[in-house]
């Protein structure tokens, strides 16, 4: 049944224990996004010290991720995000605590969310590059989808609603500790990963990657990640429309919505949330159904129309005066960028080859994310001098007339063609690859 292919990773111990910790961490990131705010406020903190502590995470998320990918292609995975984990939690501990004795100061604060952005830095490329060791190429895509839905509900919906409850109930404190009792759930669940045969078959490569180079320089690894990438059409091209999507996306729906809900909905902050609520049940949806299908055959041409075509609806937001309206536009948004993001993830795990993948990985990251601050930053002043109406109409078609010039620029077609991605055979000399008893 097609609905049962969106379990099939289950059937492997390694998947079980890896997508539970992320699942339990995730919930984490998702509780310290409210909890820091409040605690920031407790201390007396306005929109200037906000700004301070959100910064510091960024700065470490965008100033390692580029290490963190060299980091995963250089260094066994497992231990690599056991080490992340810890490093967690003993940061969190000790915010912990010095929040509930009362002598938290906002330096405190910073720190805390700097590590946890080099954290995100080393853990995810990592978790892209382990997923293919520990799992059959032709459930990759699942797995991804079931990534793609835990994410949302659990990081954008859950954890912060239940940081919310504590911080309202008792105090911010008790919210961080929270956290920290999620990063210590997760740092024992890792703890089970398989040691010997994990990290054999970790060392075997995908049937795309040559056997494991000799270990050199940061900066010749990094250097045979860009060639790479510059060298591989359809991984270029999307790199760049993602890059100009997060130019032209990110900013007018993170800080223009806002008052589009409030100028033309006559909203407050609980539509707004409402309808960032909608974006993200449309992203964890789509992922699922993903999940429950093949990859498609044209799978490039699936994806980069779908992010394209999905943007289309964004053109009129800045025109719309009507609640459903906006959520259904919102709702397209998230679904299909939920969709092309779970076939995206799973591209990178099938065609770049193994001992790659944590640098392509993090360039990826790193593209998603280097541009996202500039788009915030500019999108209020932009909005000082052209009509918000505008601004959404020109992100909203700008986006898909860039997706159709990556699809013939990189010859996207008769890529796909040349490059079927079928199902492929297990290794029968690959035993620690065969399906755990569930």
């Amino acid at each position: 049944m097609a609905a049962l292919r969106a379990l099939r990773p289950f059937a492997h111990r390694e998947f079980r224990v890896l997508i539970a910790a992320l699942s339990i961490s995730i919930f984490g990131s998702g509780m310290w996004a409210v909890a820091m705010v409040y605690e920031v406020i407790h201390l007396g903190g306005g929109p200037l010290e906000l700004s301070f502590v959100a910064t510091a995470a960024s700065v470490g998320l965008v100033g390692f991720v580029l290490a963190g990918g060299i980091a995963a292609d250089r260094l066994p995975q497992r231990l690599l995000i056991i080490a992340v984990e810890g490093a967690n939690l003993a940061v969190i501990a000790t915010v912990t605590i010095l929040a509930m004795l009362n002598v938290i100061q906002l330096w405190h604060l910073a720190l805390g969310a700097f590590v946890l952005g080099v954290g995100q830095a080393f853990f995810f490329p990592a978790y892209s590059a382990m997923l293919p060791a520990i799992l059959p190429a032709d459930d990759l895509l699942a797995a991804n989808g079931m990534e793609g839905t835990v994410r949302p509900i659990l990081q954008q919906a859950g954890g912060p609603a239940v940081a919310g409850i504590l911080v309202a109930s008792l105090t911010p404190g008790h919210a961080i500790a929270g956290v920290a009792l999620c990063h210590f759930l997760a740092f024992g669940i890792l703890n089970f990963l398989g040691r010997q045969d994990f990290l054999r078959q970790q060392m075997k490569g995908g049937p795309q990657s040559k056997e494991r180079p000799a270990p050199s320089s940061f900066f010749r690894d990094l250097r045979e990640g860009f060639v790479y990438t510059v060298r591989t059409p359809w991984l270029l091209w999307t790199l760049i429309w993602a890059c100009l999507s997060v130019l032209f996306l990110i900013g007018p729906i993170e800080v223009l919505l806002p008052f589009v809900v409030r100028d033309q909905l006559g909203g407050d902050s609980r539509m707004f949330g409402a309808l960032l609520a909608v974006m993200g049940v449309g992203s964890a949806v789509a992922a699922l159904v993903t999940a429950t299908l093949r990859l498609p055959r044209r799978y490039l041409t699936v994806m980069v129309v779908t992010w394209g075509l999905g943007s289309l609806p964004v053109a009129a937001i800045g025109l719309m005066d009507n609640f459903w309206a906006l959520g259904i536009a919102l709702l397209v948004f998230g679904a299909t960028e939920g969709l092309g993001t779970v076939i995206w993830g799973t591209l990178l795990q099938r065609r770049v080859p193994r001992h790659l993948l944590g640098r392509i990985s993090s360039l990826d990251f790193f593209v998603s994310l280097a541009l996202m601050p500039v788009s915030m930053a500019l999108a209020g002043p932009v909005a000082e001098v052209v009509p918000i109406w505008i601004i959404f109409l020109v992100a909203g078609l700008v986006c898909p007339v860039m997706a159709f010039v990556a699809l013939f620029a990189a010859h996207m077609v008769t890529d796909e063609i040349e490059n079927p991605l079928q199902p492929e055979p297990l290794d029968p000399q690959s035993a620690d690859t065969q399906p755990d008893a569930v």
